[in-house]
């Protein structure tokens, strides 16, 4: 609340920049010889204002620099045709070329505004957010674009309530642009279907690569024998005390427990992206874990892994996250939320690389909560 009344109060004062310029060019104007014009810093005004005001604002700021003008030259003896005539003729063709920029600039903020909520619509539409919770599954998902127009691209996550259990994908498609969009509709389309009418991680699997091995047949050029999406599939136990992964070329997740400890998850065999089955038939190893209360499994894409410093060094969110989560305890005495998490882990990609991001990143985190024992138990007891 602090900053957001700071930054209304800025807001507010920022307005009358173009009317301290009048006035600090009147005092300039009075400590000088006659000889020296204000006009110059006079003009300087209306230009202040063409960010600042609208059109009548700078057309009256216009006019007071030019009467502040006349009545200073006028005072000093100098109002003549030579410098008074044509000072005021230049603070009238700036205060005119003020209002057209502003204008232009009004017209491009309509359109980038346009272009935005057009791109939140597609957003909306071919990556929708997940559900905050699924029974006791807390959830939290975030996508980071490297283009700040570019709200959604490669990258995608969802999380699906199945017969089978909660299910979730994690991927990246290859390419950019408008093909790399529809092949995400497509990825989600696919599991969306497959998660519900499959029993198991392998025949889920076995189902996408069919229906993208079909789309593949309908492209021409590299995307029929070059489009791939790497892709981290989850699914819980009824009681969420398990979580199955079946990890196909992506990042490995971060398996994050609530004292802060941490574990990489890392396949122990390595599966090629999906939709490349024209290359060859590969296996899909399930591999299992527990799932203890507090538990967090921290996915993302390799727009966090691949983030890299001023001297060429990857982002390593298993140091860095469990950095964080110890540290928040340690403040607090209780664990972040998941959105705390992804709140972190944006933030200090943006600080690792120093720069705008340097690829999508699509993050996401499935949290089981501690039971309200657990929370009991690990309260300080109370005085004797």
């Amino acid at each position: 609340m602090g900053l957001v009344r700071e930054f209304g109060v800025w807001s507010r004062m920022r307005r009358w920049i173009p009317a301290v310029v009048i006035i600090l060019a009147a005092v300039f104007d009075l400590l000088t010889p006659p000889s020296v014009s204000s006009a110059p810093l006079l003009a300087v005004a209306p230009v202040a204002a063409v960010t600042l005001l609208r059109p009548r604002g700078i057309v009256l700021t216009g006019l007071v620099a030019m009467a502040v003008h006349a009545a200073l030259a006028w005072e000093n003896g100098t109002f003549g045709w030579q410098r008074g005539v044509a000072n005021q003729v230049t603070l009238a063709a700036v205060t005119a070329l003020a209002v057209g920029l502003n204008r232009s600039l009004h017209s491009q903020h309509v359109s980038a505004s346009r272009a935005r909520y057009a791109a939140e619509v597609a957003q909306r539409a071919v990556l929708p957010r997940p559900p905050s919770r699924l029974g006791d599954l807390r959830i939290a998902a975030r996508y980071v674009p490297a283009e700040d127009m570019a709200l959604i691209g490669g990258d995608l996550f969802v999380v699906q309530d199945t017969p089978f259990g909660v299910r979730a994908m994690v991927g990246d498609v290859r390419g950019k642009g408008l093909s790399a969009i529809a092949a995400v509709s497509i990825d989600i389309g696919a599991f969306r279907y497959a998660a519900d009418h499959t029993a198991d991680l392998p025949g889920l699997v076995a189902c996408m690569e069919e229906a993208l091995q079909r789309e593949g047949h309908r492209r021409e050029g590299l995307d029929e024998t070059e489009g791939f999406t790497t892709a981290l599939i989850v699914q819980f136990s009824a009681g969420l005390d398990r979580v199955q992964l079946v990890n196909r070329g992506h990042p490995a997740p971060l398996l994050l427990h609530a004292d802060g400890e941490a574990r990489v998850l890392e396949p122990e065999e390595e599966a090629p992206p999906l939709g490349i089955t024209a290359l060859g038939d590969w296996k899909s190893p399930v591999e299992s874990y527990d799932f203890p209360p507090g538990a967090m499994l921290l996915c993302f894409t390799d727009g966090v892994t691949e983030a890299r410093d001023r001297t060429g060094v990857f982002y390593d969110p298993a140091q860095r996250v469990p950095d964080m989560v110890r540290t928040y305890l340690r403040r607090t005495g209780y664990p972040p939320d998941p959105s705390a998490v992804l709140d972190f882990l944006a933030r200090d990609v943006g600080r690792h690389s120093a720069s705008a991001p340097q690829d999508d990143q699509a993050l996401l985190v499935l949290h089981r909560p501690l039971r309200q024992e657990d929370l009991l138990a690990g309260a300080p007891a109370e005085p004797q």
